[in-house]
């Protein structure tokens, strides 16, 4: 599904159920240890993800940990994305030399919890919701610029190692599937990661609605003879 929405040199794998024999890695254990049943499972599924989707690019199995604020560990030279929720998990993995970075995010296709909309919605946001509901009422909008949200800042965090809040991203969402983020940051909030040439100011996405779910990615290309590790 997801696949759909993602340029071809991004390997993905997705998992509608969590398959038996979908196992942890060494030092994977540690980080859910006192988890709930449910965590557990959608936390090894998505990693189960992970690995085939590293496979797809040649790379043997190897455990993703966690890294500042909860991001994912990735081999060296390669970027990824990883989202889960009620019935559905994915991940998607590239080469650095590929991509710079990659952003996903699946939801369910419903309204989003009373008060969540207006404490993730820029007044600008809530507007132009206002004509897209006007046009497409089977869309819920509300879900739909949360998704973005979460992408972009799965995208901004690698390069960056800073935070980005709800409010810092503008987002445009567009009927056609596409989606773009303008950044309000100052320029004391600017920060790159090692290896990173810019600090970006604007992201651009798609989206698809299917099967009850809403998701949305990111993927940024790198530049021709840009960082490759």
């Amino acid at each position: 599904m997801i696949d759909k929405i993602l340029p071809s040199q991004v390997a993905v794998n997705e998992a509608l159920s969590d398959p038996p024999d979908a196992a942890l890695l060494p030092g994977e254990e540690e980080l859910i240890r006192n988890s709930v049943e449910s965590r557990r499972k959608e936390f090894t599924t998505v990693r189960w993800c992970a690995r085939r989707a590293l496979g797809e690019l040649g790379l043997a199995p190897a455990p993703i940990l966690k890294g500042e604020r909860g991001a994912p560990i990735w081999p060296q030279g390669v970027v990824g994305s990883m989202t889960h929720c009620a019935g559905y998990r994915a991940a998607a993995v590239a080469f650095r030399a590929d991509v710079l970075t990659v952003g996903i995010d699946a939801e369910p296709h419903e309204a989003l919890p009373d008060g969540v909309h207006e404490s993730i919605a820029l007044a600008t946001e809530q507007q132009r919701e206002l004509e897209l509901r006007r046009a497409s009422p089977e869309i819920h909008w509300d879900r739909l610029l949360f998704s973005a949200k979460e992408s972009v800042y799965k995208a901004w965090f690698p390069l960056t190692h800073r935070w980005l809040g709800f409010e810092q991203a503008d987002i445009v969402l567009h009927e056609n599937g596409s989606f773009t983020a303008g950044l309000l940051i100052s320029a004391t909030e600017q920060g790159l990661a090692t290896g990173a040439t810019a600090t970006p100011t604007a992201f651009s996405g798609r989206w698809l609605v299917a099967d009850g779910l809403v998701v949305t990615a990111i993927a940024v290309e790198s530049e021709p003879n840009g960082p490759t590790g």
